[in-house]
């Protein structure tokens, strides 16, 4: 048992990112069937396609499972209430103030955590009174941090200025790495490009094969005026690339990502002009698999990491 395990009655200090488009009740139930702790994300749903994923998540599983929420979501307040009415035990909060849900959700018995990208904002957290911490580095799919902080630098970091559990997240998808993040001060991890490359995952098949053939260098962070978001190169891209190269104001950015970009890349699977949000990790991740054959091979993987000796 550690602090993570320990604070969500799970086995393995191993959670699964809430990522829209990806995690649905399927993909969480089988995370926390296996022995992690599954999240549903919230922000790809409206409230009563939320209230449906968590009652079947319930029917799916027995064991722990939360939701992830994005504080900017503008039907945050119904969605709360939902997860307060469903009893789901764990929301962690993302994008956004977390000191605006943190007390009312615990006031119900809901164990909060929070996303982070620096070590500025985790004390904000810590101040907010959250239960716990993710620290995301820039090596993560979708939205990302302004400050592209790695996870090997940030977690130190965060870890020097908080003694609360500490969840690492970013460019983690292999027993070695879990064990380097570890050793960084890190009480657990959180993986979202991993478990959206699995069998389970709501994405669509085109989008997991395309991801899954990413190699080195394919990902690149845009759309920084905007919100930051780690890309694959497709047309859309390479269209939002020429724009930003000659200097496109913050209008010109919003008028051609539109509505629905993510959902077109990710849930429709439009290669060409859909957002392929996916972290750097992709190219390590090698086939699709199960969940179940996911959570076991990085159980093996962390074990036979722990048995080497690392002495100079």
């Amino acid at each position: 048992m550690n602090k993570i395990t320990s604070l969500f009655g799970i086995q393995y200090p191993i959670i699964q990112g809430g990522m829209v488009w990806c995690s649905g009740w399927r993909l969480a139930s089988a995370v926390s069937n296996a022995g992690g702790l599954g999240l549903i994300g919230a922000g790809s749903m409206y409230p009563d396609v939320l209230r449906d994923h968590i009652r079947k998540c319930k029917e799916a599983t027995s064991k722990p499972f939360g939701v992830n929420v994005p504080l900017m979501y503008p039907q945050v307040e119904e969605i709360m209430n939902i997860i307060a009415e469903e009893k789901v035990p764990v929301v962690f909060t993302s994008a956004g103030n977390p000191k605006t849900w943190t007390a009312w959700l615990q006031e119900k018995g809901i164990k909060v955590v929070h996303v982070v990208s620096s070590s500025k904002f985790a004390l904000k957290s810590q101040d907010a009174g959250v239960d716990a911490i993710v620290a995301e580095g820039f090596e993560a799919g979708g939205h990302n941090g302004r400050e592209e902080t790695t996870t090997l630098c940030l977690i130190p970091q965060v870890s020097a200025v908080t003694d609360l559990p500490l969840i690492a997240a970013g460019g983690i998808a292999t027993g070695e790495a879990i064990l380097a993040v570890a050793a960084l001060g890190a009480d657990g991890v959180q993986m979202g490009t991993r478990f959206a490359l699995t069998k389970e995952s709501s994405a669509h098949e085109d989008f997991k094969n395309m991801c899954i053939n990413l190699k080195e260098g394919d990902t690149k962070l845009h759309l920084k005026q905007l919100a930051p978001t780690r890309l694959a190169k497709n047309k859309f891209r390479d269209e939002v690339e020429a724009l930003e190269l000659k200097g496109a104001t913050p209008d010109e950015l919003r008028e051609l990502l539109g509505r629905g970009r993510a959902k077109k890349g990710i849930f429709e699977g439009d290669l060409a002009e859909g957002e392929i949000e996916i972290g750097q990790i992709a190219a390590l991740c090698g086939e699709l698999k199960t969940v179940a054959e996911v959570m076991d091979e990085l159980v093996k993987s962390y074990k036979l990491a722990c048995q080497k000796d690392y002495s100079w």
